[in-house]
């Protein structure tokens, strides 16, 4: 590795399965970049989420810690931005949730403020999504965000430089625009950078209306034989459109287009990257934030397609490519389980930086000798964790737990005969010793790095979205009315 550290361009996602991908064996998808990636570089197979919904899932990559340990339990449907500030937009009904901005994650390290305080410049450009939206945190010095979290791909609400306004262009190009514009000001410094790049794709809305006719086109034919063409889930939720026949293949068209015209621009970040002679000295991430059902298991949606919520693979699973030429094996797949837990550690250990001052107990581990070309055994001893509010998920290679807080209902699964999780065998009574046993060592787990002030088993987490922090029924008087109209409305 050269004295100067190399750079980093980390690409998340928001709602791709990992099976959504031409490098993963769909072969309806069109994801030429991606495949490019992950030829030249490591692509995870078995790659996990730490909650399968935006806001949760980001903030554990970001301080790799828990939900039950940062407050944010569920997606951020409030506390983006102080809406007394923007006095032009109370009146907008998108923005009806939010009242005050609150900062969820002040209390912890991130790894980018490691990164910055050994020197790296970073920059964001995309969705944030945990909390203040407005003011740049954590290290990063270059901001160019999404007010809310979700937005209209076509009319989006943007913040830079503490403003917000609207933009009239494809959000998915805006936000490589300006990755890109901040990528030409980052080549030209002396220290190395640590760029993110957060597309919204491939979140709902699919509608054609939404995304460009050249990508919707690409798939007017498709049959879409990759993903299973099921009846409803009785457990359907209505945090995703949802239907069959006609509907259902409207849907996945959006779907595929979302994916397709985000990859078109990571392609423009690798191209501009081999141009300007940066890749070799370059560390590209790319990751998805949750896992994504698309009609699998008969659900749509992640998480919180079903209420209660789910943890099946498809909600869990994520994809993640990581390349650096010259040092990470190229074209390899990589079998071992990961989890978003797993990146604060890995970056830190990789890059062998100094870390001053961590607050937080951190439960994932580095895996940077599998990025060294090292053999690491991944047997039943390494197990993933996860969590979605009163929902709590074990598994291993072989088996899969969820646990249901207070009253089920619980499922087992055994993975190496089911790996499509159709059978539940938690009610056969053969299998009572390994529940028992699974039970028992996540009990363990969670109770270890549970903040018990942030336990979500505590809170009520419907999947329907969060206004505050954990254990506050407000933090202010409209606050108190909306969350009482919205226990009536559920």
């Amino acid at each position: 590795m050269s004295s100067k550290k190399p750079n980093i361009v980390f690409i998340l996602t928001d709602d791709q399965g990992a099976w959504a991908m031409g490098c993963a064996g769909n072969s309806e998808i069109k994801t030429p970049n991606l495949d490019r990636l992950a030829a030249r570089g490591m692509r995870f197979e078995n790659f996990f989420c730490a909650s399968p919904v935006c806001s949760p899932a980001r903030a554990s990559i970001l301080t790799g810690t828990i939900p039950s340990a940062h407050g944010i339990n569920d997606w951020l449907r409030g506390g983006n931005i102080d809406i007394d500030k923007f006095p032009e937009l109370k009146d907008n009904p998108i923005f009806a949730s939010e009242h005050k901005a609150i900062d969820y994650l002040g209390d912890f390290t991130a790894y980018t403020d490691v990164l910055a305080e050994n020197g790296y410049t970073c920059a964001l450009s995309g969705k944030w999504h945990m909390g203040d939206s407005v003011r740049p945190q954590h290290g990063f010095t270059k901001w160019y965000t999404i007010a809310r979290g979700g937005c209209e791909y076509f009319h989006p609400d943007m913040v830079e430089d503490g403003k917000v306004f609207f933009e009239d262009k494809y959000i998915t190009d805006l936000i490589t625009d300006k990755a890109l514009t901040f990528l030409d000001v980052l080549s030209k410094e002396e220290n190395p950078f640590y760029l993110s790049v957060h597309y919204t794709a491939p979140h709902s809305p699919w509608n054609e209306e939404n995304h460009p006719k050249e990508y919707i086109d690409m798939y007017r034919d498709c049959p879409f034989e990759s993903t299973p063409n099921l009846p409803i889930h009785p457990w359907q939720a209505l945090t995703a459109p949802y239907g069959t026949g006609e509907k259902r293949k409207e849907l996945l068209r959006g779907y595929y287009a979302a994916v397709t015209a985000m990859d078109y621009n990571v392609g423009r970040i690798l191209d501009y990257l081999d141009e300007h002679n940066m890749t070799e000295n370059t560390i590209i991430i790319f990751n998805g934030d949750n896992g994504m059902n698309m009609g699998h298991h008969g659900i749509w949606g992640k998480g919180n397609g079903t209420f209660p919520q789910n943890m099946f693979d498809t909600s869990v699973k994520v994809p993640f490519i990581i390349s650096y030429p010259n040092h990470i094996p190229s074209g390899e797949v990589c079998e071992n389980l990961e989890s978003h837990y797993d990146i604060f550690p890995t970056l830190v250990d990789y890059l062998g930086l100094n870390v001053s001052k961590v607050n937080q107990k951190l439960p994932g581990k580095s895996f940077a000798k599998i990025l060294n070309g090292e053999k690491v055994e991944d047997d039943n001893c390494v197990v993933i964790y996860d969590e979605y509010g009163p929902v709590r998920m074990i598994r291993n290679k072989e088996w899969k737990y969820i646990h249901r807080y207070p009253y089920g209902p619980n499922e087992l699964y055994h993975l190496t005969e089911d790996p499509n999780e159709e059978r539940n065998l938690f009610f056969n009574e053969e299998m009572s010793p390994i529940v028992e046993k699974m039970k028992s060592k996540l009990e363990k787990w969670f109770y270890e790095y549970t903040d018990p002030a942030m336990d979500a088993t505590k809170e009520c987490v419907t999947g329907m979205g969060q206004l505050c922090r954990p254990g506050i029924y407000s933090e202010g008087k409209e606050v108190q009315a909306e969350s009482m109209d919205f226990i009536k409305r559920i």
